[in-house]
């Protein structure tokens, strides 16, 4: 239903900001062509769907490389693999449609070729953190209800004892591996609205939830980046210039979250070459851009600032970086004009979205649109959205802010486990209510202002976390920052800095707040700092602001 709706744009849409004053929703301006989705009646996984977009014969480049060893796969070996595991799963394990299998590994070569073949016989993966805890995989087991773990060695005595295991890299799993080699599982009638993948939701705002993902949701996602592509390479054709080569992703994201796990399966449906590193380590990131030419880096902002702070980053031969695509926390238009500054060959190409929403909801195209700094880009093909304001659930127009909520073939099947839940995040009419304060401009770029959640309530004002920190990070004796409300009796609660100084620096607490305040109206003032090692995030970039606030109440920050 929501998909029809999405589809059918009623006349009366403002051509540059997608706002259609009659409903006061926003709509994609990306054209449909290239993206066009396959009708939802065939049935197809977003496996089988990916494969084939390959050209014929197969790409010569390889699928995937490991970062640390050089070893690479290439994409005849990729596809073999993937069959001859698939026939395994399905003969030998039992595996059948709908059957969820928990996978728990770092980014290894062989974890994206088990996630394929789960797909590819209609199972369902359902990646999880290899760092999480016995309690953590629990609720996450209790949640999906797995059939069967893959785990790397390390971590499977960590996993609930009654699940069934296979721990990768043994005999039980080569003889798996290699057992379909020769008898490939029967073609397997998947509908698109099968749930294809559980992921778990970060958690920043509660307790981690199980999100189910569609091979429909994943298929609308590789038209999506297809049309983008498509789109780039006319208005380099256009411009007289060559179209860019076939990407080499470095990923130092973890493939367990969805910005990594979308960019694996973008990869592979494009053609192109993955790096894969087993966990983010900045050094090892520039050295691997060095040395296997990397020309796409997705990242969060913090990675951004330690590049344009880094004298390794200006040492090393990074020439073949073409696109830093940034994802994760928003991205201040400061940070990206002094990164632009320091390495100006380098195109920033912003994104936003939620694992509710398959990963995607915006994304700036091109080097004309990545140029509007600060902004998330423009509503992805095919969706709609509506910017509602959170107190009288009025839906404005272009300029005002309110709670972004989307809707379209990208949105989540649900919560698993958690009808509540899915009750309060989607409506009856298909919106997803993201709860991140937000609004479109007059050309349709969208811009992201907080957390809803998150906004810091100090005597009756909304302060944002996020432009306090863009500020903080700006100052050269400051590496990375934080901010979080401080619980006040007076005030509410009172704007607290946590800072990670950069080494051999001096900065004092009252030199923060004094930094600050030259920038900002006196209630968005910080009022207190406290300095730390490290910010504490989760592994997709994003800080987590109530694990501070824990730390702060626990240390009594005293004000500086």
């Amino acid at each position: 239903m929501a998909e029809t709706a999405a589809a059918a744009a009623p006349e009366g849409i403002n051509p540059r900001s997608g706002y259609c004053a009659a409903t006061r929703t926003f709509h994609s301006l990306r054209s449909a062509s290239a993206g066009a989705l396959p009708p939802e009646s065939l049935p197809v996984t977003a496996a089988a769907y990916a494969f084939s977009l390959l050209a014929s014969p197969l790409p010569d480049r390889p699928a995937l490389v490991d970062a640390s060893t050089g070893i690479a796969v290439s994409y005849p070996s990729f596809l073999a693999a993937v069959r001859s595991l698939a026939g395994g799963l399905w003969s030998f394990l039992g595996l059948r449609p709908g059957d969820v299998a928990l996978v728990v590994a770092p980014s290894r070569l062989d974890v994206p070729v088990l996630h394929f073949a789960l797909m590819s016989i209609g199972a369902v993966v359902s990646p999880a953190n290899p760092a999480s805890t016995p309690e953590e995989y629990a609720h996450q087991v209790a949640l999906s209800r797995p059939v069967v773990a893959f785990a790397a060695p390390e971590v499977a005595a960590k996993l609930p004892g009654h699940l069934r295991c296979v721990v990768l890299g043994s005999d039980a799993y080569k003889s798996l591996a290699s057992a379909g080699a020769g008898s490939a599982p029967p073609p397997v009638a998947v509908k698109q609205s099968d749930t294809a993948a559980v992921l778990y939701s970060s958690g920043t705002t509660g307790r981690v939830k199980a999100v189910a993902i569609t091979h429909r949701n994943l298929i609308a996602l590789i038209c999506a980046h297809a049309e983008n592509r498509e789109r780039v390479a006319a208005e380099a054709t256009e411009a007289g210039e060559e179209p860019p080569p076939p990407a080499v992703t470095l990923l130092p994201l973890p493939i367990f979250h969805v910005f990594g796990f979308m960019m694996v399966l973008r990869s592979v449906s494009m053609g192109e070459t993955a790096v894969l590193m087993e966990r983010f380590d900045f050094g090892a990131a520039l050295r691997a851009i060095e040395r296997y030419r990397a020309t796409l880096l997705p990242a969060a902002p913090p990675v951004l600032v330690a590049m344009i702070k880094s004298e390794e980053a200006r040492r090393r031969d990074l020439s073949s970086l073409l696109v830093i695509g940034v994802g994760g926390a928003p991205l201040g238009r400061e940070v990206a004009e002094r990164f632009v500054a320091v390495f100006p060959n380098v195109q920033i190409v912003q994104g936003y979205g939620l694992t509710e929403s398959s990963g995607s909801v915006a994304s700036t195209v091109g080097p004309e649109e990545s140029k509007a700094y600060g902004s998330v880009g423009k509503l992805a093909s095919h969706l709609q959205a509506k910017i509602v304001d959170p107190s009288t659930g009025e839906a404005l127009g272009p300029g005002q802010r309110g709670e972004l909520w989307v809707r379209g073939p990208l949105v989540m099947k649900g919560y698993v486990g958690d009808d509540k839940a899915t009750a309060e995040t989607v409506d009856s009419e298909g919106w997803l209510k993201t709860g991140d304060l937000c609004y479109f401009n007059e050309d349709g770029f969208l811009y992201i202002v907080d957390r809803l959640k998150e906004l810091i309530k100090y005597k009756g004002y909304q302060v944002p976390p996020a432009e306090l920190e863009h500020i903080l990070t700006s100052h050269p004796g400051i590496a990375d920052a934080a901010v979080i409300g401080y619980p006040d009796e007076d005030a509410g609660q009172l704007p607290m800095a946590f800072i990670v100084r950069q080494p051999g620096s001096n900065l004092t607490g009252q030199q923060v707040m004094d930094y600050v305040a030259k920038h900002v109206a006196p209630y968005k003032k910080i009022r207190r700092v406290a300095f730390v090692n490290a910010i504490t995030k989760s592994p997709a970039g994003k800080i987590l602001r109530r694990e501070l606030v824990q730390q702060a109440l626990s240390m009594g920050a005293s004000k500086l």
